[in-house]
């Protein structure tokens, strides 16, 4: 018998695998239905979860921790059993500012764009503005991050506000920001417009950021975990076609339907296979990894890569350490619900649920419960690294 499960989702390229393992077949050969309930912002994709309207959601990594812990409303808890991709994301910024922070043109050195734009910031006046997704976004924290690693104070020297991905573009063309971080193809489309450049990725602040997730109440994941351990099947099948250059291009044509993404094809072609117009009538370029997917058990959800979130929204809320906290946003991520559905299957399974992450500076052979797996560079742009062990010293060591 058929079990069907509603999806909720946002109209971004990160969306893809539950969209494909649906248009595929692979959920259908694994017994599922899957439904999908599209929106135009994270916030009602939440509610929608909450409120039983969707069974899970293509979600932020942090919203989910967020929702947990009950920070913006009350708790309620929620799992994250599979990762559905890392980075994926750029910053954009309007035609001006991307000729004082790259004049040169082309992907600018993260260190160098963040040198260059304190330059900027001194000068008193207007301060500039940056739009990311979500107050709870990883989008939030990279940029975050990156901003203060240079030497640059967010919500002091710079304002920080919150866009809508499908509006990011129509902001930055309004001159309402000077500049998003935001996934793709909505960097894309400013770029297409004309009204911004892309001068950094995600991926160039911390190599493999953790991006979207499959979030799930707790109690529905119970409920239906074996509807769920299905679905994290029929997903990695739709990874393992996604990453397939022979499929690139079917798939944009999937994804680029209203009903999905409704954005151009080619746009998300361009997403899927790794490359960037960085500006309007420029070159494609290249990037390695942008939208990180399949290989290196790219969907595990790593403990550690939810201490890293819940270490930088603490920094950022300005909440001082706590250990019951910080064991439960950690338990977000839900390695055991993974294993247990790929135990058995062509699927390299990690012996551990938690590593030091930005500590892989060469491709690495990792112990594996099954399969065999090798780990590249996850290097954060300043050398840092983040021990989940350590997490309260580390939170100390962060400037705010």
């Amino acid at each position: 018998m058929t079990e069907t499960l509603t999806i909720g989702f946002l109209p971004l390229v990160d969306a893809a695998l539950p969209i494909l393992a649906k248009e595929h077949g692979f959920a259908e050969e694994v017994g599922l239905n899957l439904e999908f309930l599209r929106d135009m912002s994270w916030a009602t994709v939440l509610d929608r979860l909450l409120y039983g309207h969707a069974d899970a959601a293509h979600l932020l990594a942090p919203l989910a921790i967020a929702t947990t812990l009950g920070i913006g409303r009350p708790a309620r808890p929620l799992s994250v059993p599979f990762v559905l991709g890392l980075n994926g994301n750029a910053i954009t910024v309007s035609n001006d500012l991307a000729g004082k922070l790259q004049p040169e043109g082309g992907l600018g050195n993260a260190e160098e764009v963040g040198k260059r734009l304190a330059k900027v910031v001194e000068p008193s006046g207007r301060r500039l503005c940056f739009g990311v997704v979500h107050r709870h976004s990883s989008h939030n924290y990279m940029l975050r991050y990156w901003l203060a690693a240079c030497g640059i104070r967010p919500d002091r020297d710079i304002d920080i506000v919150t866009v809508a991905p499908p509006y990011a573009a129509d902001a930055l063309e309004s001159g309402e920001v000077d500049g998003i971080c935001v996934g793709e193809p909505w960097n894309s489309v400013s770029v297409e417009r004309g009204v911004g450049r892309i001068v950094l990725t995600t991926a160039q602040i911390w190599r493999r950021g953790v991006e979207k997730v499959l979030a799930v109440p707790t109690a529905k994941l119970e409920e239906k975990r074996d509807a769920f351990e299905r679905l994290i099947v029929a997903m990695r099948r739709a990874g393992e076609h996604f990453v397939d250059p022979a499929n690139w291009e079917a798939n944009a044509e999937i994804l680029a339907r209203p009903e999905y993404v409704g954005a151009d094809p080619a746009l998300i072609h361009h997403a899927i296979s790794d490359r960037l117009r960085l500006q309007q009538g420029g070159e494609l370029i290249h990037y390695p990894d942008f939208m990180f997917q399949f290989r290196e058990a790219a969907n595990f959800p790593w403990v550690s890569q939810a201490g890293w979130l819940y270490a930088q929204m603490m920094r950022w809320e300005r909440r001082g350490f706590d250990r019951e906290a910080s064991e439960k946003a950690m338990a977000v991520f839900r390695p055991d619900i993974y294993r247990a559905a790929l135990s058995g299957r062509d699927s390299p399974l990690p012996g551990a649920s938690s590593k030091v992450e930005g500590g892989i500076a060469a491709p690495l052979g990792v112990s594996a419960q099954q399969g065999r797996l090798v780990l590249s560079p996850d290097k954060f742009f300043d050398g840092k690294t983040f021990d989940p062990e350590k997490l309260e010293a580390y939170l100390s060591s962060l400037d705010q």
